[in-house]
Order: C-alpha cells, then sequence, then structure tokens
C-alpha cells in the first residue's frame, strides 16, 4: 500500500501522484534488470528530469521547483523505494548542485544552476580521495591560480557517476592550511585532462557507477570557483548536512520496499495449513519492522522541517543519517528472513534490498562519524 503522507499543500500532493506515476512506469519496471546488468540509469535520469524532479528544493528563478525540504525528502524516499540507485542519484545529485545554488554569484547561478536543476546535466561531488575520506583536511587534490584560470591535479575516490556526470564539484586544496586552504570549484565533465578509473565492483547499488576521478591538468576558468578561496571546507560540511538528509530519506524508501515485499509474501505464504502472517512471531516482526520504518520517516522529517525553518539542523542530520540507515539494514536483513530460502534467491527483491542497505551506512558520513557529530553537538549545548 503506499504511504500515507502528511503534505502541506496541494501542489506538493499532485507532485507526489507524478512521482509515483513515474515510479511505478518509468523506474520499478527496469530496476532489477539494470541492477543485475550494472547498468548506469542516465535515461531514468533525463526523465526525471524532464519532469522537474531534478531541483526540487532549488529556486524557480532558475528552473527549481523551490519545494520545501519536507516534500522534496519525501518525493526522493518515493524513488529510492522504486529504484534505489536512482534514489540515491538524485540526492547526489542535488547535493552536488548545492554549492552554485547557495553560495555561487549571481552570474554563476544564471549560467549554471538552470540545466543543473532542469535536468539537462547530472552531476557528481567530488569531495573524497583514497586517503582523504571522513578526515576531509588531509585532501591533496590541488588548485593553482594561472591568470584566468585554475589548474587541478590529484585523484579522488568513491565518487557516484564517475565517468556519467556532466559537472563535478570538486573541492580541492589552494592553501597548506588544513582548514581554511580548500576550495570549491565547479568542473565541466568534458574538460581535457579528466580521467576515470574502472567501475568499482560493489555489492549493491551496482547501477550506480563509482570510480575514481583523476585530475591531469585540468584548467577550468577562475570564475568556476565556488565562493572565495578557503571557502571549501565550509562548503563541503554545510552540502553534507543536506545530503545526509537525502540518504535518510532513500533508507527509508528502500526499507519500505522490503517491508511491502515481507508482508506481501507472509500474507500468501502458507505453512501448517495457515498464511505465516497469522503466527504471532511473524506478526511481532513485521511490527518491528514497521515501527523501524515509520520512526525514521520521523526522523528525516523532523530535521527537515527545522531546515525549511532556518534553524540549526547537523545534530538532527546526522541522527536521521544514522537512525534511517540502520534501519534500513534491519529491516531488509528482517525482510530476507521472512522469506526465508526465496529471501536468499534473487527471484525476489529483498537480497538485493538487503545488499543495498549496507553502504547507506558507510557514505555521507559512516555511522561512527554521525556519532561523533551527534556526540559533539550535545557537548556543545551542555
Amino acid at each position: 500500500m503506499p504511504v500515507d503522507r502528511l503534505l502541506p499543500t496541494d501542489e506538493s500532493v499532485d507532485l507526489l501522484a507524478l512521482v509515483r506515476d513515474l515510479c511505478e512506469h518509468e523506474l520499478a519496471p527496469h530496476a532489477a534488470r539494470a541492477e543485475e546488468s550494472e547498468t548506469f540509469p542516465r535515461d531514468a535520469f533525463r526523465t526525471l528530469g524532464k519532469a522537474g524532479l531534478l531541483g526540487l528544493p532549488y529556486p524557480e528563478q532558475y528552473g527549481g521547483a523551490e519545494q520545501p525540504y519536507e516534500v522534496y525528502l519525501q518525493m526522493l524516499e518515493e524513488i529510492a523505494s522504486a529504484w534505489m540507485s536512482v534514489g540515491v542519484g538524485v540526492s547526489v545529485h542535488t547535493m552536488t548542485s548545492y554549492a552554485v545554488a547557495t553560495l555561487g554569484t549571481e552570474e554563476q547561478k544564471a549560467r549554471l544552476l538552470p540545466d543543473m536543476v532542469g535536468g539537462e546535466l547530472l552531476g557528481a561531488y567530488a569531495l573524497s580521495e583514497p586517503q582523504a575520506g571522513s578526515d576531509i583536511s588531509s585532501l591533496t587534490t590541488r588548485a593553482v591560480r594561472d591568470g584566468d584560470s585554475y589548474v587541478l591535479n590529484g585523484t579522488k575516490a568513491w565518487i557516484s557517476h564517475g565517468s556519467h556526470a556532466d559537472f563535478y564539484t570538486t573541492f580541492a586544496r589552494t592553501s597548506d592550511d588544513p582548514k581554511h586552504g580548500i576550495s570549491a570549484f565547479h568542473v565541466p565533465g568534458s574538460a581535457e585532462g579528466l580521467s576515470f578509473g574502472a567501475p568499482e565492483r560493489k555489492m549493491g547499488l551496482t547501477g550506480s557507477t563509482t570510480t575514481l576521478v583523476n585530475y591531469d591538468n585540468v584548467r577550468i576558468p577562475a570564475g568556476n570557483l565556488i565562493g572565495a578561496e578557503g571557502d571549501g571546507m565550509r562548503i563541503a560540511l554545510s552540502a553534507l548536512d543536506s545530503g545526509r538528509l537525502g540518504i535518510a530519506a532513500c533508507a527509508v524508501g528502500l526499507a519500505q520496499a522490503a517491508l511491502d515485499v515481507a508482508a506481501s509474501y507472509a500474507k500468501e505464504r502458507q505453512q501448517f495449513g495457515h498464511a505465516i502472517a497469522d503466527f504471532q512471531g511473524m506478526q511481532f516482526l513485521l511490527a518491528d519492522m514497521s515501527a523501524a520504518v515509520e520512526s525514521g520517516r520521523a526522523t528525516y522529517l523532523h530535521a527537515a522541517r527545522r531546515r525549511d525553518l532556518g534553524r540549526t539542523f547537523t545534530r538532527e542530520a546526522a541522527i536521521a543519517k544514522l537512525v534511517c540507515t540502520d534501519a534500513a539494514m534491519k529491516v531488509t536483513t528482517d525482510a530476507v528472513q521472512v522469506l526465508g530460502g526465496y529471501g536468499y534467491t534473487r527471484e525476489f527483491p529483498a537480497e538485493r534490498y538487503m545488499r543495498e542497505a549496507k553502504v547507506t551506512q558507510i557514505f555521507e558520513g559512516t555511522n561512527q562519524i554521525q556519532r561523533l557529530v551527534i556526540s559533539r553537538e550535545v557537548l556543545r549545548s551542555v
């Protein structure tokens, strides 16, 4: 059954209907085959872009839909429930567009945002490096000013959409100051000197290509610097707060899909002359799964509403990312258990959901990092 959502406006209700129609007809029917063949879903992103769904939280002035995060995240959850790789991709793209949308100059916004949020361009977020994951301050990719250009050299790792993206929001060092020497740049995917490693062979999200990105004397206009030199750390961390909410919503969508499969199977599967859904042990398991999904949804919506009100939400975003992704791992694992032997086969999607859930506890900051963020915010407020 569709999730009974509480949405703030008639416009958002209409948007939900559009998203559900696209999920049912354009996404869900292709998910299993594309994941099996590890095919990047570029056409799916084009479809969502044409429908205006790649710029949901950004200003209408530049082609976005100007929806509150409370609405955007619920639409994202619906997409992830139909096809997790696409949901994660929309979250990544939205986070990638954040730097220009919030800190770009008016010239940059007018020049770049319409295609970024209008679906013509797909973005990638190039922050992590082989030796700089959770420790952003240790990144070594460098950008050197040369007249009216910057020249970038280095390597980024674990980049979603690598080799498929049309632009890369890239964080590079412009001075040796660990925290204030990092700057943000808009790098076109066609830039000379940009190359890519072989796609990572992953446990799940196999339709979402992840690669190294190499910068070999990549020259870009100085006008592609986002913000001022040294603003990169602040931009990256601010974008990650919002990006963590995107992953939280995707995780809940995945968990909801797993719960739906498990509940449907439990009503159909007969043992000892009864549907297994009639047994109290199964009912309790499904109840715990449902409680985890609803708790996760409430947690990310609370953080989103704080964001929409302009209030701080760093702690709440970290809590949402932690709670929702841990819930996804548990619920998808339990779904496999409900299906028994069939859950371990590829005849049903439960095993794929379980494989896809694991990485949600890792990217956009591991859940151990979320605990550090939460504890620091708690202690700071005492």
